[in-house]
């Protein structure tokens, strides 16, 4: 059963001191937290109470951990080439390599991965189909833009605080993305982070950058990029200051192989530094749903490519 977030005391500090774009998170129970797992055996009624409810679901294995492992094998497999990997180990480990990685061949070959019919095939398994088709009540299209994403030890900046619709406004506002960890995904790898409640804040955004954008031509209306939106569409890169000003907590998790994370497109998330001592790859992919019968916005109707701007 899910326990409430806002019930749930701090457990104790992370492993590690918890940093994203330089800035290091506050322990302090009011200002950091842990996500609330869900039983995915509750039904999907319950599951989409607890979406509107929290603004997100963590549902704890619902995919099967051995093939998620054994595809984060054949991914990094993928990758290896470019010195990706520690030699001599297995890639379903995700070790990362102490010597010099060929950063342009590991996204070349990421872009060929992200358009095989493997991870096509990942993404639209039936047992993740079936639940977002009775999650959007018909039949749910799965967007070819579909984003996967190595993220290194000791790699220095994280994904900064955004909620997605800033990304999708072109569609219907009742997307919903699944993050999806390929593998285990401890808190000091640097997995995602969600503010509590902040499906309310990123609403509240939404509604304010609809009234200063009215003036703008059509594109750039939609644009995440246009002149009244900040940097790349983010809210924020100081985390801290934004549990601060609006007087709530960053959640964190430790993510298992099976697990998913449905999340509103209103939900403000980030992620922080990957500071795994045993330098553990975090791999991670995010893919958005929708019912096939909504909007849906064209230019998502491309493969994820690193320059596409989106």
């Amino acid at each position: 059963m899910s326990i409430s977030a806002g019930e749930q005391p701090l457990r104790g500090a992370p492993p590690v001191a918890l940093t994203a774009n330089g800035k290091v998170l506050s322990t302090m129970p009011n200002r950091l937290g842990y996500l609330s797992p869900t039983d995915p055996s509750i039904g999907v009624e319950a599951i989409r109470r607890l979406f509107g409810t929290q603004g997100y679901v963590w549902l704890k294995g619902l995919l099967p951990r051995g093939e998620v492992i054994e595809f984060r094998g054949w991914v990094l497999s993928h990758l290896a080439d470019s010195g990706l990997l520690k030699p001599a180990t297995n890639p379903s480990l995700g070790i990362a390599s102490d010597s010099a990685i060929d950063h342009q061949l590991a996204n070349r070959r990421l872009m060929s991965v992200v358009r095989s019919a493997a991870y096509e095939g990942f993404c639209a398994q039936p047992r993740l189909s079936r639940l977002m088709d009775a999650f959007t009540g018909g039949l749910s299209y799965l967007h070819k833009r579909k984003i996967m994403r190595f993220t290194l030890p000791g790699t220095a900046t994280a994904t900064p605080a955004h909620y997605d619709l800033v990304y999708l406004r072109g569609g219907t506002s009742r997307v919903v993305t699944a993050w999806i960890p390929i593998g285990d995904a401890s808190i000091d790898m640097g997995g995602l982070i969600y503010l509590e409640g902040s499906h309310a804040i990123g609403t509240t955004l939404e509604a304010q950058f609809a009234r200063d954008n009215a003036d703008l031509g059509p594109e750039e209306r939609i644009s995440a990029y246009n002149r009244n939106m900040t940097e790349g569409g983010w809210v924020s890169k100081d985390l801290p200051h934004m549990a601060e000003q609006f007087d709530t907590r960053w959640l964190m998790a430790d993510f298992e192989a099976g697990d998913i994370v449905l999340h509103s497109p209103y939900m403000i998330h980030a992620s922080t530094t990957n500071q795994s001592k045993n330098r553990l790859i975090r791999l991670s992919t995010d893919i958005r749903y929708q019912n096939v019968d909504d909007e849906i916005d064209a230019r998502w109707s491309n493969h994820w490519s690193l320059d596409d701007m989106l």
